[in-house]
């Protein structure tokens, strides 16, 4: 039967993690599929569309300058009635954790159509941390009608939540899909791009590559002084590494890294990187450090052991696989893994090479089947 579907997302991270379903429906004539995007990021939501070659229907262009969540919690919510009175979709399509998919959830339940979260059942059980993803992604929980669920601790927070088992899809996660797509073309003979071309020119790919990035709230102020603090150490301890750190453009996190790190000779700090110069970069770097939750789904299937600037963690999966390790904010832990991993061999090829419980990349194959047989 004849389907209409709606995929939404706003920020960078839903784009890429949304780009490889948006390719997959498009090619099935037995659907009608429309994209929206919020725009609640600008700048780097466009770089992934013209990477995935994704042109949106509806573009709503909601930000900006010192958008607040209440504001933008309301301006999507308004927006996307007259989106939904047009389209009419039977399924809406959203992802993860951002205000966006909290704030299109609740819209999409007033429209009357059925509501499909991507990557559901994500838990770290605390509201307050991270702030809003947790309850914005128990929220979106509560509204879907159907859970695509990357892993089974995934399945089981759902579940504990009461929510109907044939509701949900345990599908793997689709990041892997767009990584796998990425990978393959930024590595083509044909692909050009400047900002690889700016990374092979101020690195020194003789030395090991340590690649650094962190945005998060909760690490604003003593997180990211501790952070720098440990960079530091590790450049000044280890002449033969390079650390680069395309540094995220919130006042929080430029400020002090910034003061605190451009006179270290062998860190590099660069403006942050459009999706295919960074996941190019992450498969040239030897380790990574960062607080992301993406990387820590990535890095794993290129077999880049990660040091994860949290205390806590709502992907468990790789802590308990053992390719990504918790170090918190802590100057000495993060100084002190980071070492074993450039000194102790084994020990860095135990970590790097182990199973990825993110994904084989059929994430949206999986999706795309579930919906056909609805």
């Amino acid at each position: 039967m004849f389907k209409t579907n709606l995929i939404v997302f706003g920020t960078r991270p839903e784009a890429i993690k949304m780009a490889p379903l948006v390719q997959k429906f498009l090619k099935k004539k037995n659907f009608n599929t429309k994209v929206c995007v919020t725009a609640q990021h600008r700048e780097m939501l466009d770089q992934v569309l013209d990477f995935f070659e994704i042109t949106p229907d509806f573009d709503l262009d909601l930000m900006r300058p010192n958008q607040n969540l209440y504001s933008l919690t309301a301006t999507i919510i308004e927006n996307m009635k007259f989106v939904l009175e047009e389209v009419k979709p039977d399924y809406v399509y959203v992802h993860g954790d951002t205000t966006t998919s909290m704030a299109v959830s609740i819209a999409a339940f007033y429209s009357g159509a059925k509501i499909c979260h991507v990557e559901a059942g994500l838990r770290t059980f605390d509201r307050q941390y991270p702030f809003p993803e947790e309850f914005n992604r128990q929220l979106t929980g509560k509204i879907a009608d159907y859970h695509f669920a990357p892993t089974l601790i995934s399945k089981k927070n759902l579940l504990a939540e009461n929510t109907k088992e044939s509701n949900i899809l345990v599908t793997g996660n689709t990041v892997i899909d767009a990584l796998l797509y990425g990978i393959e073309k930024v590595n083509a003979e044909n692909f050009k791009d400047a900002e690889i071309e700016n990374l092979k020119s101020i690195l020194n790919f003789q030395k090991k590559i340590i690649l650094v990035t962190g945005h998060r709230r909760e690490n604003h102020g003593e997180g990211i002084t501790n952070i720098c603090a440990a960079l530091k150490a590790i450049a000044e301890n280890n002449p033969d590494v390079e650390i680069i750190y395309p540094v995220h453009l919130n006042p929080n996190v430029v400020g002090p890294v910034h003061e605190l790190l451009s006179r270290v000779e062998n860190i590099h700090l660069v403006s942050p990187l459009a999706y295919p110069a960074f996941i190019w970069l992450m498969e040239k770097s030897y380790l990574i450090i960062t607080d992301s939750g993406g990387i820590q789904e990535e890095a794993p299937s290129l077999g880049k052991p990660v040091l994860v600037t949290r205390t806590t963690t709502e992907r468990p999966e790789a802590i308990d696989e053992g390719t990504v390790l918790l170090v918190g904010t802590d100057k000495i832990k993060i100084v002190a893994e980071t070492e074993k991993l450039l000194k102790n061999t084994a020990y860095y090829k135990a970590m790097s090479m182990l199973h990825n419980p993110y994904g084989d990349g059929k994430s949206t194959e999986r999706i795309v089947k579930f919906i056909e047989q609805l």
